[in-house]
């Protein structure tokens, strides 16, 4: 057992660490290439900055590899993202020639590489038409989609088909996400690292000092969110609940900490309007963290005592499951993967207004024994579901499968 991985064992046990090994035995000097579009800020990087060396260690010959362009390709892209989300756009024949020349570039910049590697996994719509631009590849390609696609924009999507449909399998993280492809699809929710700055257990010490930095009194209730300052994040949605509860717990805070990413040019839009909401409120604090302040925010979420997550659509959302993990219970969207964490009345509520927000953070803070009670469950929760080494043997399962040529039915050791 490799030190990294036995590091793990001591959060998710011996034997899940055994169970990776036997799974990555018949893999070993397999080329592995994940490609995304940011190296730091969102979910997807922070899984790929553990995976991948998760899976070295493990004897696979990996590779990361990060997608960029010009302004049109991010803002083609962005639309995408809002467009598989639901939202309706129209995405222009000039974005889209942006979109299809920078990973036509990116392909010839890669095209060996590409070309033989056993395994690639291209994530979300960013990098999707590399498959295009590389026909002579030698191994299997697997397209995995981290967005909420379940009522996608017909006509983008559409689009995107046609690039995505090639592949020889896709990932999405829940089944009602699943679009009808003509390739083998599987589920893989994703997971967080608990040894990561974000997750990693914290001395009172330095949650006091991230509060005395921030202004921030620990002796008063503390609400949280956590999330990048994007309008399907609900930022705003999130304050109009903070002040329909401060009418009736008048000490309550609100802490909104985020940032943005290289990827996504609607940040500072969003971020304007935050402030505009805020106001002047001195109890408001809207953080502008940058991509690597995980600890910061591994100690608002310690120090909170709720947190929410009020997305109006979601793909996942890690920061429910690393509030979960801590100790929390989270007051979340009711959509998206945010359901497959919250359990309603368990480890959380699920909402679908700023006004039933405000009544479970009411409820809860006025109700501390269930408080208390909901925050054990869900670390709970997350111990058996959502970790790294989850998400890592799903993937490890899945490229057995494909190596053994799509067999239902594999036998390892």
């Amino acid at each position: 057992m490799s030190d990294f991985l036995d590091k793990y064992a001591t959060v998710a046990g011996e034997d899940v660490i055994q169970h990776l090994h036997q799974l990555a035995a018949p893999l070993e000097g397999l080329k592995v290439v994940h490609v995304n579009s940011t190296r730091v800020g969102g979910g997807v990087a922070e899984i790929l900055d553990k995976m991948v060396p998760m899976m070295a260690s493990l004897g696979l010959d990996v590779q990361w590899e990060v997608i960029t362009g010009e302004p049109d390709f991010y803002q083609c892209t962005k639309s995408f993202h809002n467009a598989l989300q639901g939202m309706p756009v129209d995405v222009s024949l000039h974005l889209r020639k942006a979109y299809e020349t920078t990973n036509e570039q990116l392909a010839e910049q890669h095209r060996e590489l590409l070309t033989e590697a056993d395994i690639v996994i291209i994530h979300d719509p960013q990098p999707a038409p590399l498959l295009k631009y590389i026909p002579n590849r030698k191994g299997k390609w697997i397209w995995r989609c981290h967005i909420d696609a379940s009522r996608p924009y017909r006509p983008v999507w559409k689009y995107l088909r046609d690039f995505v449909s090639g592949y020889d399998g896709s990932i999405f993280s829940l089944v009602n996400f699943a679009q009808i492809l003509p390739h083998p699809q599987y589920l893989i929710p994703p997971s967080i690292d608990p040894l990561s700055d974000k997750n990693m257990e914290l001395p009172i010490s330095k949650v006091r000092s991230v509060l005395d930095e921030f202004g921030i009194d620990p002796r008063r209730p503390l609400i949280v969110q956590v999330s990048r300052y994007d309008r399907f994040k609900d930022p705003v949605g999130v304050i109009h609940a903070y002040r329909l509860t401060k009418r009736f717990i008048p000490q309550l805070q609100l802490a909104l900490a985020g940032g943005g990413a290289t990827d996504d040019p609607e940040g500072e839009a969003v971020l304007a309007e935050v402030h505009e909401a805020a106001g002047d409120d001195p109890d408001i604090h809207v953080l502008l963290l940058p991509a690597d302040a995980h600890a910061t925010i591994n100690a608002l979420q310690r120090a909170a005592d709720i947190v929410l997550q009020k997305s109006t659509r979601e793909g996942f959302g890690l920061t429910v499951a690393e509030a979960m993990w801590k100790g929390k219970p989270v007051i979340g969207g009711d959509t998206g993967g945010i359901r497959l964490q919250v359990t309603n009345h368990h480890t959380g509520f699920l909402v679908s207004t700023p006004e039933g927000a405000a009544l479970r953070i009411q409820y809860l803070l006025r109700n501390r024994d269930l408080l208390a009670q909901m925050g054990e469950q869900a670390r709970d929760f997350v111990r058996d579901n959502f970790l790294l080494t989850r998400q890592l043997r799903e993937y490890l399962t899945i490229i057995v499968g494909l190596q053994r040529g799509g067999a239902e039915r594999v036998e390892i050791g």
